[in-house]
């Protein structure tokens, strides 16, 4: 009887022992079964623009280097340094007192050459008179009639004289032949300027800029085929930021495409047209210039985050049905804020992990944390960006000459 408690009491405790170590086990088992926790989000589905970037510079569309037309001393400087310019209005005066003197001389002279013409037409008149009765011969009235011709042509040449020192006289007065910024006077008062020779000063428009930039031809066709219409980039909008700004700020539209691609560099020159009311933009100035491409009714975007790089290759992590991450390579499209346009790879209704990628493994098993892929703000500042693009586009298409090359 005691034998028989013994081994009662010595095969609980071994069955407890056994049970005590199966425990850890089936714990870890379970937690394996279960994954790793992690934070997962489906991808946002939107309307997104695709764009190209480039670079390029400001240019002013009128550009003028101001050079006198007559020679002379110049008087007086009649402009601020810098400032604000209209057409018409005067910037330098030229001593012209011996453009004057000639147009005096000439109105005296052609004065002189009416007298004389009024007397040989007088004299012709009176001899074709006289040629009825026979009383002059018809070699006198030729000669009468020559001398009127050249009394009248001599009056024109004194004319033509006369409106040449007229207009010399005025080029004294150098006045702006268009309206734009101002530079500085290259010379002051007391110099002397040569006619055509002298640069005066130079003049800019830049009530709107261009900005000149170069597409290869890739980019070119894909804009062709993506167009519905029969024109190569029709009233495409530009969005533009400049060296110091984060966000692209300024908006224009494409107005020029070149008639052909460069054999040497293969690429396109195309011209965008920005508007400058506020006079912030200045020609030269460093610009990253957005085209505007094809709409995608259904586009792609995730959390910058999420992103992984394998190698070369970017990639995610996509939760299967059966709560296993699994890997997915991604195309990259352009950063908006802090999501990323993805342009393949991903479809809508994925789910991809976007925290906690280093726990997990590709093929292992998740314990999935739904969240948002981005808060409201976030996706606030997308619909904002994408309103803004679509009023730029019908800003563009509201011009009436769009593109103004051939390539139709």
């Amino acid at each position: 009887m005691t034998a028989i408690k013994t081994f009662s009491v010595a095969l609980l405790l071994s069955m407890s022992l056994f049970a005590c170590s199966d425990n850890p086990t089936d714990a870890g088992q379970k937690a394996q079964q279960q994954g790793v926790p992690v934070d997962v989000a489906p991808v946002i589905a939107r309307r997104i623009t695709q764009w190209d970037n480039f670079t390029g510079r400001l240019v002013a569309p009128q550009t003028v280097s101001l050079r006198p037309r007559v020679s002379g001393y110049i008087d007086f400087v009649a402009f601020e340094e810098g400032e604000w310019v209209e057409q018409g209005q005067t910037l330098f005066l030229i001593d012209n007192r011996r453009y004057k003197a000639e147009v005096d001389r000439l109105t005296a002279q052609l004065s002189e050459a009416r007298s004389r013409y009024s007397l040989a037409k007088t004299n012709y008149q009176r001899a074709e008179k006289l040629s009825a009765s026979q009383s002059v011969s018809q070699e006198v009235i030729d000669a009468r009639q020559t001398e009127m011709q050249q009394a009248d042509a001599a009056l024109a040449q004194t004319q033509a004289q006369l409106d040449v020192a007229r207009l010399n006289r005025g080029f004294a007065r150098v006045q702006a032949p268009i309206s734009g910024r101002i530079s500085r006077a290259s010379v002051t008062a007391g110099n002397f300027v040569s006619a055509g020779q002298t640069e005066l000063t130079t003049i800019v428009s830049t009530d709107k800029l261009h900005a000149y930039f170069d597409i290869d031809e890739q980019t070119y066709l894909n804009y062709v085929a993506s167009q519905s219409g029969n024109r190569a980039v029709d009233a495409q909008p530009v969005a533009m930021k400049l060296a110091n700004q984060a966000s692209y700020e300024h908006w224009g539209y494409i107005d020029f495409i070149d008639n052909q691609v460069s054999a040497q560099t293969g690429t396109l020159r195309v011209r965008a047209v920005f508007s400058n009311e506020k006079g912030t933009l200045l020609p030269g100035l460093f610009a990253h210039l957005k085209l505007a491409g094809e709409s995608d009714e259904k586009g792609i975007l995730i959390a910058d985050k999420a992103i992984n790089t394998d190698l070369n290759n970017k990639y995610v992590l996509v939760i299967d049905k059966e709560n296993k991450a699994q890997y997915r390579a991604v195309t990259l499209g352009d950063k908006v804020g802090e999501l990323r346009i993805i342009e393949g790879g991903l479809e809508q209704g994925d789910e991809i992990v976007v925290a906690g990628l280093q726990r997990v493994r590709p093929g292992a098993p998740v314990a999935p944390n739904p969240v948002k892929m981005a808060d409201e703000d976030a996706l606030t500042a997308l619909d904002s960006w994408q309103a803004r693009v679509d009023a730029a586009m019908q800003l563009a298409l509201k011009q009436d000459e769009p593109v103004t090359a051939g390539l139709r």
